[in-house]
């Protein structure tokens, strides 16, 4: 196999979480791009259904499944779904979350348990769905954040706390199941990427903020996570497993 062939992802049935917007819809695109059969879930069933037509358009095996992550039954659906269609499933990727920024002393404490209920629970609960029908070879990509490893400078300590367990869980889990299942469990850990979000009406903080503060001085591009993404996914990254890669245009580097 040669270096580039490593990234491929030819006949990998490949869960998508989160797959209805944003990261997501990159990533799906991304992994579809490599020859993956892929499972697009995430709430927004419209959404899914514009993304799954698009990717069929070039040729990719497509299946979505309406899914809110931080309900168990859920996940556990959605895998038993992907294992009656496809018979196994190969990668997951763990996108699916929220970010709800506020003071710690005036966020609704509602949305501090949202925040954690859908970006670590539900981290959680899709890795404990998906596993038991991961044959050996099979990796698990948990989507972090850069604000699990170094502090914001906007206050959002509940996505901070959730994306830092994340980091914790990715290590746990490839700690029961890389040797015992060979299953790879690793991290992602992006910085500030372009997005809805970020250039959204009122986002001037957080450009300035990247600006000043990353060593590239930008936001990230899709295109540039998910190239880690695939590394991450792929055979490319074989020998790793428990660890978080950071993409972050140096930002955490200075804070």
């Amino acid at each position: 196999m040669s270096p580039l062939d490593r990234f491929r992802l030819d006949d990998q049935v490949v869960i998508v979480t989160g797959a209805s917007s944003g990261l997501g819809v990159g990533f799906a695109r991304a992994v579809a791009g490599v020859g993956a059969t892929v499972v697009l879930a995430a709430r927004r069933e419209d959404r899914l259904a514009a993304v799954a037509a698009e990717l069929r358009d070039q040729g990719t095996t497509v299946l979505t499944h309406r899914t809110d992550v931080s309900v168990l039954a859920d996940c556990e659906e959605l895998a038993a779904t992907a294992v009656g269609e496809f018979g196994r499933i190969d990668v997951l990727i763990n996108n699916a979350g929220i970010g709800l920024p506020g003071s710690a002393l005036r966020q609704d404490p509602a949305d501090y348990v949202r925040t954690i209920d859908i970006n670590l629970n539900g981290t959680y609960w899709m890795s404990r769905a998906c596993a038991p029908h991961m044959p050996e070879g099979s990796s698990i990509v948990n989507i972090a954040s850069v604000l699990g490893l170094s502090a914001s400078r906007f206050p959002q300590a509940g996505y901070s706390a959730s994306k830092a367990g994340i980091v914790g869980l990715t290590r746990d889990l490839a700690q029961q199941w890389s040797r015992r299942r060979g299953i790879r469990v690793n991290a992602l850990c992006p910085g500030f990427f372009e997005s809805e979000i970020t250039s959204s009406e009122g986002a001037e903080n957080l450009v300035t903020m990247v600006a000043d503060n990353s060593v590239l001085g930008r936001f990230g591009r899709q295109e540039e996570l998910d190239s880690a993404l695939l590394f991450l996914a792929s055979p490319a990254s074989s020998y790793m497993t428990g660890a978080s890669l950071v993409v972050d245009g140096g930002l955490s580097s200075t804070i």
